[in-house]
């Protein structure tokens, strides 16, 4: 029998992107699809209505953010662009809504479509003001753009596009209301694309009562894990007193790079993040207590390499879209399955290798046999380890020399007084005048 022949993916050439968008994105180094992407473009890009499921860090953004602005650029049943928005993307979170945003306005760059993200947190001037100088497509959290619906100063009625990304999320949040709120607005008839990694009973029926005839695309199989294949998880009990030393000897693990701290709190994460500064550690913190100016910097450093760790509450993880994170931790057990899925796809992304470290108190075993059941992941009683124990050092390849300090204490990144800040409004994109330009085609 013939030696099988693995065939490579498709580039988004290929598969009839416009070529303002493909040139954008291979400047990048993007040029060919993944999963997610090569079933659902075609489809999307015909203006059907999707159902898009595919583990984090897989490609889900570009997979109807590339559909969308290809679709607004040039698709003849969108009516001409004139700065009302044509297209509509609703993410639960601000952190996720200025990444989705970021990654649109790269792919678009070569285009004249106009973007602007939208989210809580920020003046509502500069986002106003965004809005009258002209907005093609539109980025926001559902709290600011129903807001801003409902004040008269965000025009809905010529939206021929929705995405909701991170559905799954909106559930847990209690968004649902503000966003059949959204879409009741909206003139029908539309394009609905909904993305999410899990899709719970509520937001299929939610889906499926307000969508036409959606085409369900999953990027794997049914049997297939949740969690990259490309995680190595590491999972043991960790006493409460004994988890700082435990994160530091960690931190210092061979090949360790950007690294995620997660915690259930708002007030450990602070406190994490403030006692691995005094030990010496370029730290980062993105939590509910910080202002918003303050998770960005963050963030932005994060993502910049300015910083290697970043502490962060749940409620930020689906923000934190950063391909070369090569450890999570989580410091505080996950309360349920889904946010362990969710914590850990933050590594091994896009086909890196990646850790994920589980430190369980021995107060939250009860949560790891929930994870571990509901997961199957074959370890139902974790070893206890401790800051000193030889297992931990071999386990996550930490040299026997690494102590509870790296150096003198620093400032926890982003929490320094800063001069009120100048930001400018988060309108993108080109100007322009009159009709849209021709397509290019290749």
């Amino acid at each position: 029998m013939p030696d099988r022949i693995e065939q490579s993916p498709p580039s988004f050439a290929a598969l009839g992107v416009a070529a303002e968008i493909v040139e954008a994105l291979a400047a990048e180094g993007m040029t060919h699809v993944f999963s997610i992407q090569e079933l659902t473009l075609p489809i999307a890009l015909e203006g059907r209505d999707l159902i898009g499921q595919a583990r984090t860090g897989m490609g889900k953004t570009l997979a109807f953010g590339v559909p969308l602005l290809d679709r607004v650029f040039d698709d003849a049943a969108i009516a001409e662009l004139d700065g009302t928005p044509r297209a509509l993307v609703i993410a639960p979170t601000r952190e996720l809504a200025v990444q989705v945003g970021e990654d649109l306005a790269l792919a678009a760059k070569n285009t004249p479509v106009r973007l602007s993200t939208i989210y809580g947190g920020r003046p509502y001037d500069e986002q106003i003001n965004a809005l009258k100088a002209g907005v093609d497509v539109v980025v926001g959290t559902p709290g600011r753009l129903l807001d801003l619906h409902q004040r008269g100063d965000l025009d809905l009625s010529q939206v021929a596009i929705l995405v909701l990304d991170e559905a799954d999320e909106m559930l847990d949040l209690g968004f649902l209301p503000d966003i059949q709120k959204i879409w009741g607005a909206l003139n029908q008839p539309i394009q609905t694309m909904l993305f999410s990694a899990t899709m719970p009973g509520p937001i299929l029926t939610l889906a499926r009562s307000m969508m036409n005839k959606p085409i369900h695309i999953r990027a794997e199989s049914t049997e297939d894990s949740q969690l990259h294949d490309t995680t190595k998880q590491v999972v043991f009990c960790s006493h409460k007193m004994d988890k700082p030393e435990v994160t530091a000897r960690i931190l210092q693990a061979d090949s360790r790079g950007k690294t995620i701290i997660f915690t259930r709190t708002k007030r450990t994460a602070a406190d994490v993040a403030e006692d691995l500064a005094r030990r010496g550690f370029a730290v980062g913190s993105v939590h509910g207590d910080m202002g918003q100016e303050a998770r960005e910097r963050s963030l932005d450093a994060f993502r910049s390499g300015e910083i290697e760790i970043l502490v962060a509450t749940d409620v930020a993880a689906r923000g934190i879209d950063v391909d070369d994170v090569t450890h999570v931790i989580n410091y505080q057990t996950p309360d349920d399955p889904m946010t362990y899925v969710h914590r850990i796809g933050r590594t091994g992304r896009a086909g890196r290798t990646g850790t994920a470290v589980t430190l369980v108190g021995f107060d939250e075993t009860h949560k790891w046999k929930l994870i571990n059941d509901d997961l199957n992941l074959d370890n139902p009683e974790p070893p206890s380890w401790f800051s000193t124990s030889p297992e931990l050092f071999d386990a996550l390849d930490i040299p026997t020399n690494a102590g509870p300090t790296v150096g003198a204490p620093r400032p926890v990144h982003g929490l320094r007084r800063r001069k009120p800040s100048t930001d400018k409004p988060s309108s993108r994109g080109n100007s322009r005048s009159g009709s849209r330009p021709r397509r290019r085609r290749r």
